[in-house]
């Protein structure tokens, strides 16, 4: 009886998967800590046979590699993407024995990437599940804009084609286990929903209720922003990734903190955005390692500058390094724990800002014209906006500090974990702001007046 257990990475929206039967078991598409991996098969009490991609990622580096070196797995790798390391070329239609009966099939899905292969579950000749990494997701498709943009129309056609093969191949029974969709950049459209099946992607994908010319428009039409991160992680998948490693930072005091902010490095702050607020290092950045700190931090930071990490705990500083080397970062410069007593030099005090709700905003709207920033995706933005406010993303809101209006600045987003970040870029540059900390449903609550350009 064959097995699919699920291994998570809620951070970056992904899940990879253990699947195999008594004695050994396939991994398709392994995290950077594989450690997680490989407990789960301890768990399980399974040998680790295969190693599956399928595709080269572009949102996160891959543990494949250290995981079949570790184990002695076969390394299977489509064979169209162009690597520099040894692998087990897969091509349309090959299959592989994972264990007594269970056979993984592979099914050519190119869109997400022109190489993009899923890999259809069999035991004893019947189809139990297919795991489509970035091709069919739930309710959605992975974008097609990630490879070259001379390509994108193509791969989105070839989506649509490859969606209406696996719809026409497979039974409608069978479970669909993406690997992205769960909050991923790498998909096309964000949908609601934990499990599917064919026969549920049939009726409620936009891939499979669309004709190819209406889903490529709207395909195209859709997408947001892509993460500057993803640059460097598909040539760092194709390169071969390094073997992880988690080991501590060195510690550092207040003293090097206030060295490395004045040669320019960046200090990030993990602490939560109440925390922040009320004390911190001046000049240092507020990415909550209980938010999408990997997302955020690599989009946003220059990519090899050094950066030092503050947390309150050993257990969160950890936390935060293994988000941080899913995505490429692999050695912080420096760390420290405690609290911003113990990161400011002697003479010194932390530096703080307010924060605020919508409904503190609409009271200071009544009798003066504050500068209201908006840091939200330009999806967001467009369902409609506080009317007089500026919009700048969070994630270019680094480069265009200068676009900011003069005066006290009342930085919002959806929810409040992106303006705290905003904020913090803006205090780090000498502004004064105040963070709304609020749900943007309480705006109009609140009695601000709402616009969507109309």
């Amino acid at each position: 009886m064959f097995f699919i257990d699920t291994i998570e990475t809620e951070g970056l929206g992904n899940r990879s998967y253990l699947a195999g039967g008594a004695r050994t078991a396939a991994v398709v598409d392994p995290p950077r800590d594989i450690d997680r991996v490989l407990a789960a098969a301890a768990a399980r009490g399974v040998r680790i046979s295969h190693v599956v991609e399928t595709h080269l990622h572009n949102d996160y580096v891959s543990g494949g590699l250290d995981l079949a070196r570790l184990t002695g797995a076969a390394y299977l790798v489509p064979a169209g993407a162009s690597v520099g390391f040894t692998r087990t070329p897969v091509t349309d239609g090959d299959t592989v024995g994972v264990d007594e009966g269970i056979t993984l099939r592979a099914l050519a899905t190119p869109g997400h990437t022109p190489h993009h292969t899923s890999y259809v579950l069999e035991e004893r000749g019947a189809v139990a599940a297919v795991f489509t990494g970035g091709s069919l997701l739930i309710g959605s498709v992975g974008r097609p804009d990630l490879v070259e943009p001379r390509l994108t129309v193509e791969l989105a056609r070839a989506q649509h084609a490859s969606a209406h093969r696996l719809a026409a191949e497979l039974p409608d029974e069978t479970a669909v286990l993406p690997t992205h969709g769960f909050g991923s950049f790498c998909s096309s459209s964000q949908s609601e929903g934990d499990t599917t099946t064919i026969g549920k992607e049939k009726s409620a994908n936009e891939a499979l209720v669309m004709d190819v010319d209406s889903f490529v428009a709207a395909l195209l039409a859709g997408l947001e922003d892509v993460p500057a991160y993803y640059a460097h992680m598909g040539p760092a998948n194709a390169a071969g990734p390094r073997p992880v490693d988690l080991r501590t930072p060195p510690l550092t005091d207040a003293a090097d903190i206030a060295r490395r902010l004045a040669a320019g490095e960046w200090v990030v702050d993990l602490r939560n955005r109440v925390a922040f607020a009320e004390g911190h290092v001046a000049g240092s950045f507020n990415f909550e390692a209980e938010g999408k700190i990997a997302t955020y931090l690599a989009w946003m930071i220059p990519w090899g500058k050094p950066v030092t990490l503050l947390a309150e705990s050993p257990a969160q500083l950890a936390a935060a390094q293994r988000e941080l080397v899913r995505v490429g970062i692999d050695r912080p410069a420096a760390a420290a724990t405690g609290t911003p007593r113990d990161w400011v030099p002697d003479g010194h005090s932390p530096r703080s800002f307010p924060r605020a709700a919508f409904a503190d905003l609409a009271a200071r709207a009544a009798d003066s014209r504050p500068v209201v920033l908006d840091v939200r995706r330009d999806s967001e933005r467009a369902t409609g906006w506080i009317e007089g406010s500026v919009h700048i993303p969070v994630h270019d809101l680094h480069r265009r500090l200068a676009d900011v209006p003069a005066g006290t600045v009342w930085v919002h987003c959806a929810g409040g974990m992106r303006a705290a970040i905003a904020a913090s870029l803006l205090d780090a540059a000498g502004r004064d702001v105040v963070a709304v900390d609020d749900s943007f449903a309480a705006a109009s609550e609140a009695g601000l007046l709402l616009t969507d350009g109309s």
